[in-house]
């Protein structure tokens, strides 16, 4: 039985669906939002929705599942997007009736459903059931380390993490659509080159499709959170990389109808240095066979502040000036 109540509150305030918008890890994607702000598992210290509200471990029922498939199919309709995604206010699998929802969209829609999730009720066999009929799950692993979990996550208290963990490797193990994984850095809580080995050696287990490193660029809920500097984060990526095995990229900007590769090779530079580190032999001989004088060209972006030189291991890399200047939190 629904909760009447809830329900026809609900129905007063809800905006079920956003966009389309362009994302580089799923396409022009239609958001659902099927979780009231702020219902969370988590209270990160980076989130641009902001501080929790209702730090919560229970699953229960916010919206009529018919409802939210409804308003879903008719925008789909209108709006025609490459894949539905659930990427509400809040943790998107403490809703009852998400599974109900994954499966009224997929009977309609001959469209792609996609769940992005910070990973913490995957312990629980209903929640991987639930997000086993999804066509793509994002999953977020920003810590490996207990310590480190608890600081940038801020979990709900009953929460374990050697229990997320198990969850998310059971989840992998059964899921047979596309795996990704996310992790969110902060400067100098989880942006270290020991926990990147440690994160990386897990997520290998985890066997993913694609890892994004991702800082924060949005106002974060706590003012005194930063992204990590461009040395830190190439370092974390690379470090990370190797001890995983598996297909990484950057998620350092605001994602638009920019990430598409540009034909011009100053373009296509910059262009992928937002994607992960370049080195800077490899630009260099890249740009000399497009017949570009590879000195010119990089050092006027690096003076114009577009991309940044560091060293890693006795090799220097070309990467993407962090955006740090977009981070501000007002009144």
């Amino acid at each position: 039985m629904f909760n009447n109540d809830l329900i026809s509150s609900a129905r007063s305030k809800l905006v079920i669906t956003f966009g389309p918008v362009p994302s580089r890890r799923l396409g022009l994607s239609l958001g659902v939002n099927n979780i009231p702000p702020k219902h969370c598992t988590y209270s990160c210290i980076y989130c641009q929705i902001g501080k929790t509200i209702h730090i919560d471990i229970r699953r229960k029922e916010f919206y009529d599942p018919r409802r939210v498939v409804e308003e879903v199919v008719r925008k789909a309709e209108e709006t025609r997007p490459e894949i539905v995604t659930f990427v509400p206010d809040g943790e998107p699998t403490l809703d009852l009736h998400l599974k109900e929802e994954i499966r009224g969209i997929k009977d309609v829609l001959d469209i792609p459903v996609a769940v992005i999730t910070n990973s913490s009720l995957l312990f629980l066999r209903e929640v991987r059931e639930t997000l086993s009929l999804a066509d793509v799950v994002s999953v977020k692993v920003d810590a490996v380390t207990k310590s480190i979990w608890k600081l940038v996550n801020r979990p709900h208290p009953k929460l374990d993490l050697d229990k997320i963990l198990m969850g998310l490797l059971e989840f992998s193990s059964s899921f047979s659509g596309r795996l990704l994984t996310e992790t969110m850095l902060v400067r100098g809580i989880n942006d270290g080159e020991g926990e990147a080995e440690k994160v990386g050696s897990f997520v290998s287990k985890l066997n993913p499709d694609t890892s994004y490193i991702a800082i924060p660029i949005r106002p974060p809920a706590e003012p005194w959170v930063e992204p990590p500097d461009e040395e830190t984060l190439s370092t974390y990526y690379l470090t990370f990389k190797e001890a995983s095995g598996v297909n990484a990229e950057l998620l350092t900007g605001y994602e638009g109808l920019g990430f598409k590769v540009a034909e011009d090779p100053e373009e296509y530079l910059k262009a992928t240095t937002a994607v992960h580190p370049v080195r800077l032999d490899f630009a260099r001989t890249f740009l000399r066979r497009k017949g570009i004088d590879p000195d010119e060209v990089i050092k006027r972006l690096v003076e114009n502040g577009v991309l940044s030189i560091v060293e890693y291991r006795g090799r220097e890399f070309l990467v993407k000036r962090l955006p740090r200047k977009e981070i501000r939190v007002e009144g």
